[in-house]
């Protein structure tokens, strides 16, 4: 059996993608932490705006993505690219793929939200009856385990295994041989593909209400393409990248080119899968033009130094106003 997967061709690269895991991981366990406690006691998402628990969905994906980092960034440092303990190894992988396959859907989900908030303002539609209920929640988590559960059956050497044609990397994906793989690389695809699409065409349908005359609340439609606009860029930024190299490397594969160009194919997908990583970082952005009291409540409550010159700046604003309010109402007197 096969075991040259395991191995780390370069192990300066890969001690380099286990520290930029350690980095994030440092960087948004307190983050995630402070944002799941400001939705459970501050924000009380379940009693305020239904949008919110999508978000608080989205938030419990990205804290199952940090269970993950510092067993894959130990694993990096031992110099395997994947573990030889098969168990934890599978465990890892159906966290992860969970993890991105949630994050995917709820980042859709929002924008889809957003888009009928704004583009279909007053219409009825199934999304807004579903979404005071916490069921359609429910639902995407328990679509998603079908489309995940093949990580923890199926086997093969150290998770990754070049010569038989596996999930993680198949050396013969298009072969009829492999049909099992062929359907789970068709749903890693379609996981990406159809959302982006999705996302795309939200973002330019919501773009384009703002740009039409006589628009009822700029100021909501605004914030909507705000929020579309950072839904794509984390999603470009942390799943299409990913998902372009995992093409080029089952490509490769299949050519069975020189094993060079595989390892380099190979360490290029393990690089750009640690940034997809980055979502539990960039995510935040998304609740603060999603939720339009998380980024006040949030400032308010860990960094309340900072809202005093807010506050501050408010209240000379108001006083402006206030002031020449009376001045117009004196002239006219």
């Amino acid at each position: 059996r096969d075991l040259h997967a395991c191995e780390a061709t370069i192990g300066v690269l890969y001690t380099f993608y286990a520290s930029a895991m350690i980095v994030i991981f440092i960087l948004a366990l307190p983050l995630n932490a402070s944002v799941l406690h400001l939705f459970i006691f501050k924000l009380k998402f379940w009693k305020t705006n239904p949008s919110n628990v999508f978000l608080f969905n989205l938030l419990l994906a990205d804290i199952l993505l940090l269970f993950c980092l510092p067993f894959k960034a130990s694993t990096f440092i031992n110099g395997e690219r994947r573990s030889r303990n098969e168990a934890a190894c599978k465990a890892v992988l159906f966290v992860l793929f969970l993890n991105r396959a949630a994050s995917i859907a709820f980042l859709t989900v929002i924008s889809i939200d957003r888009y009928y908030n704004v583009v279909k303002a007053g219409q009825k539609n199934l999304l807004k009856m579903l979404k005071k209920s916490p069921y359609i929640s429910i639902f995407i988590w328990l679509l998603l385990l079908p489309l995940t559960t093949p990580t923890m059956l199926k086997d093969f050497d150290c998770c990754s295994s070049f010569s038989e044609g596996t999930l993680v990397e198949s050396s013969s994906l298009w072969s009829q041989n492999n049909p099992a793989g062929f359907r789970q690389e068709i749903v890693f695809f379609s996981q990406i593909v159809v959302p982006f699409v999705i996302l795309v065409y939200c973002t330019v349908c919501i773009v384009n209400r703002l740009r039409r005359k006589g628009v009822g609340n700029r100021t909501k439609v605004r914030r909507a393409v705000l929020l579309v606009t950072i839904v794509m860029v984390v999603f470009s930024l942390c799943f299409l990248p990913c998902a372009i190299a995992r093409m080029v490397l089952l490509v490769v594969s299949d050519q069975k080119l020189n094993e060079s160009v595989l390892d380099k194919a190979a360490e290029a997908f393990d690089g750009l899968v640690v940034l997809s990583y980055v979502d539990c970082l960039l995510d935040p952005l998304v609740y603060c033009f999603g939720s339009t009291k998380f980024k006040e409540l949030y400032i308010s409550t860990y960094f309340p130094c900072l809202m005093k010159g807010t506050q501050t700046q408010k209240e000379r604003t108001s006083d402006n106003v206030a002031l020449n309010t009376r001045k117009q109402v004196e002239k006219r007197m």
